[in-house]
Parts: structure tokens; C-alpha cells; sequence
């Protein structure tokens, strides 16, 4: 390879680096602009915070009764009264 190849490519691979260099150092810091994102409940929605805190109590939700109620009201508000079904 000439001197004068490799010369070039060092010099093209430096300007990429020092590039790559400037624009991270320059690019705006996200983490102070970034709200907390939190999922609030529906207003419209039948006992939407109920809803919420039978998900927030996990698996423990299938044996609440309050949470069942508010599951099948949630299905019926949704489906317009053909989502009840018959509970085993």
C-alpha cells in the first residue's frame, strides 16, 4: 500500500473519530427534559381505579372478588353488555 493512501485513510478515519467525538459531546441531555411518565385512569371508564389497582397488585388479583367485579363491569362497559360469561 503507498504512504500516501494510508496517509489519507488515517487522516479520513481521524476526522470520523474526532466527528463522532463532537456529537456525542454535543448532543442535549434527555434525562433532565424527561417526565416521569405515569398511566392515569379513565374517567369514562367504570371503577378505573380499581381497575388500576388490581393491576398493581398482580396475581393475587384472579382471587379478589373486587377485582373480578370490576374486571366484568370494565368487559361490560366495553363490549356494550355481550362480554359477561358465566363463571365456572
Amino acid at each position: 500500500m503507498d504512504m500516501k493512501i494510508a496517509t489519507r485513510m488515517l487522516a479520513v478515519l481521524a476526522f470520523a473519530a474526532v466527528m463522532a467525538a463532537c456529537a456525542i459531546a454535543l448532543r442535549p441531555d434527555r434525562t433532565e427534559d424527561a417526565p416521569a411518565q405515569t398511566v392515569q385512569p379513565r374517567g369514562d371508564e367504570p371503577a378505573s381505579s380499581e381497575l388500576v389497582r388490581c393491576r398493581d397488585i398482580g396475581a393475587a388479583a384472579l382471587d379478589d372478588p373486587a377485582c373480578r367485579k370490576a374486571w366484568s363491569d370494565s368487559r361490560r362497559h366495553f363490549l356494550g353488555g355481550a362480554g359477561e360469561r358465566p363463571r365456572p
